[in-house]
């Protein structure tokens, strides 16, 4: 990538692709795995939804040829969190979610629930509930788009939770989760009928911490290099 020359429009003017370019041996297979080619097609895409239209052909024609450089390094995986009655004013929590594609955010989420939630179990549930339909979205569009292959099965979902992560897949009624609104309870029927699965992560290593509450810069920085942010040098 140190060595990519500098070009001014998305593609250059007359260039072909065609499968015959992908790679015929193993050694090959080997050199190109070792490119980061899904991760520029990530990147171009971000780029595209956001703000660059003119890139859309490009994105398009590149996307086709993921397979052979390592499409199994494509997997969409979604983290969730919740700081718990974050708001002195009303004790309401905050939810967080961010959904990574081969190493990159591609949708993330952070707002004030719109209900107050009587423990941390409730926080993180609800939170989990309004990731889990975001996953949903994504699992259809990106398999609208073709270039996934495993977005056929489940959207792996991250929760450090063990209380939420329960709720979540059960689908009877809990004592202590009566109370719940029954719309959060949206989630138990996405993981049943198999569009995701929730686990548990380690506090430590759930990427949507940032998304709830400041954080020490050290940890801060290191959940941001986790979901793809780099620093650009001009």
């Amino acid at each position: 990538m140190h060595d990519s020359k500098k070009g001014f429009t998305p593609m250059l003017h007359g260039i072909t692709l065609s499968k015959k370019h992908r790679p015929s041996t193993q050694a090959e297979r080997e050199r190109m795995n070792r490119i980061p080619y899904a991760s520029a097609v990530g990147s171009i895409m971000y780029a595209m939804l956001c703000t660059r239209p003119d890139v859309a052909c490009a994105l398009s024609m590149t996307s086709r040829y993921q397979s052979d450089p390592g499409s199994d390094e494509l997997v969409v995986s979604g983290f969730t969190d919740a700081s718990f009655q974050t708001d002195k004013d009303d004790f309401r929590s905050q939810s967080g979610y961010v959904f990574c594609l081969n190493g990159g955010a591609i949708s993330w989420k952070s707002s004030k629930q719109s209900t107050v939630a009587d423990s941390t179990t409730e926080a993180e549930y609800i939170a989990a509930s309004e990731a889990a339909k975001e996953a949903v979205w994504i699992k259809k569009f990106m398999y609208e788009l073709g270039v996934i292959p495993s977005i056929s099965e489940p959207v792996a979902l991250y929760c450090d939770n063990n209380g939420a992560i329960a709720q979540a897949k059960e689908p009877r009624s809990h004592q202590k989760s009566k109370h719940i609104e029954r719309r959060y309870h949206l989630i138990r029927d996405i993981i049943d009928r198999g569009d995701m699965k929730i686990s548990r992560v380690p506090t430590d290593e759930n990427v949507a911490d940032p998304l709830t509450k400041p954080l020490p810069r050290p940890k801060h920085e290191s959940h941001a290099a986790a979901i793809g942010i780099r620093e650009i040098k001009m």
